[in-house]
């Protein structure tokens, strides 16, 4: 079955050794669940490619937007994996985990002056500067209070990988970086290396998310490493380490089939080496940021199912208790997902259903052509793959609390997000006096 799931002796769909059915019994529906030994496969996958493919110091970064929860960010550092953080919430998050601040990347394309001094009090270990206003912010505020900003340059190499344009994020139209082919990239490394208390450590780039081959990937490295080998002759850029950011994607359906780990880490492996060889480069700590394929594959949300409602000629739609407000990614970029009925995951498809949300939009639909055994109310539907992107992104819409999330391993299951109750919805409203 996709995904790696399996199935109980009554049949069921499993994961990390509970039974579908009983977890929605025991925590209600929606329910974000998580399978713990598959997100610690996938981690070590990562630590273990690079130790065997990169001759030089490397580390994993575990990229948290795709699923920051104390949790995730708690089983990532016990594997050996630094936090890449875009916010003061991300780094509280990963501190209430145990991470200590140094062991955290600070990511952001509008960076305020809150955030950097936040980061710096705090002391995250390296801060990836955007765009000059962000450098010149950096070189008044280290100033101001006394201390050193350790940093890295995000640069735009001009890639775009096969993948929906909303996450390219390497191109020359991108909000993010400073572009090598425009010529900012080399002049943000002269004013870095001006600034006084600004410590220039290396490089970072990343090209998108869900890419689906390796030759993307290497292009990007090829160009980082051609950049630093100018940058060395040119501004005298000393590259102590190299950050190619993260993107590989993952199996949403059985069309998508990316490289394994190790595959993809051995190409980017032997480009640094050779580019550095080339330009007598000592070999750069090389870090990774993989965030999607650590903890997508490993999320499945559990749905019950209600009204079903057929349009002779048109199509079917069977509503679930979830909706674009738990996952918004089909509506934002036309994500695709592959679902079980969870008490017969394997019973064969007799017909196409659309997947529809309870919420008060006709574009609430999270799968549109869903492949399906004759379904009924009250049964629970599986989807597969959700575990980046749909909780980190999920919202209040239409007033819905947010689903818990329970992480399962070796046939326990703990609740690692409790779920969202009406009082928390309206915690934050001030009425009107009376």
């Amino acid at each position: 079955m996709l995904h790696g799931f399996g199935t109980t002796a009554a049949g069921h769909l499993e994961m990390g050794g509970c039974d579908a059915l009983d977890l929605a019994r025991a925590f209600g529906t929606p329910l974000h669940v998580l399978d713990e030994g598959q997100m610690r496969a996938s981690l070590r996958a990562y630590r273990e490619a690079l130790a065997a493919h990169y001759p030089a110091p490397s580390r994993p970064v575990f990229a948290s937007k795709a699923l920051c929860v104390v949790a995730t960010c708690q089983v990532a550092h016990q594997e050996g994996f630094g936090i890449d953080v875009v916010s003061m919430g991300e780094i509280h998050t990963a501190r209430l985990a145990g991470v200590p601040a140094a062991d955290m990347i600070f990511h952001g394309s509008n960076k305020t002056p809150e955030e950097l001094r936040y980061a710096l009090r705090e002391g995250v270990g390296r801060i990836v500067v955007d765009n000059f206003y962000e450098l010149e912010l950096l070189d008044e505020i280290t100033r101001e209070m006394e201390c050193d900003a350790e940093v890295l340059l995000r640069l735009t190499p001009g890639i775009e990988p096969h993948t929906h344009k909303a996450i390219i994020t390497g191109g020359v139209d991108s909000k993010f970086g400073f572009g090598i082919l425009g010529g900012d990239a080399e002049q943000a490394v002269r004013r870095a290396l001006e600034l006084p208390r600004v410590r220039l450590r290396g490089l970072h780039s990343h090209i998108g998310s869900q890419i689906l081959e390796v030759e993307p990937f290497v292009l990007a490295a090829e160009a980082m490493m051609d950049f630093a080998g100018r940058m060395k002759e040119q501004a005298g850029l000393t590259l102590a380490e190299l950050n190619l950011g993260g993107g590989l994607g993952i199996r949403y359906t059985e069309e998508h089939q990316p490289p394994e780990v190790a595959t993809l880490v051995h190409a980017l492996g032997e480009i640094v080496v050779a580019r550095a060889r080339r330009y007598g480069i000592a070999l750069p700590t090389l870090m990774l940021e993989p965030g999607r394929s650590i903890v997508g594959e490993a999320g499945v949300t559990l749905y019950t199912m209600g009204a079903v409602k057929a349009i002779p000629g048109v199509r079917t739609y069977v509503s679930v208790d979830g909706g674009m407000y738990e996952n918004p990614r089909t509506a934002l970029y036309d994500a695709r997902y592959t679902a079980v009925v969870a008490s017969r995951p394997n019973a064969p498809a007799t017909q196409t259903v659309a997947i529809a949300g309870r919420c008060c939009e006709s574009g609430d639909v999270l799968i549109w052509e869903a492949s399906l055994p004759a379904v009924k109310p009250g049964e629970i539907l599986a989807v597969f793959s959700t575990g980046a992107y749909n909780y980190s992104m999920a919202g209040n819409y239409n007033r819905y609390p947010r689903p818990a999330m329970v992480m399962v391993r070796e046939g326990v299951p703990r609740v690692v997000v409790e779920r969202e109750t009406l009082d928390d919805l309206v915690r934050k409203d001030v009425p009107l006096p009376a």
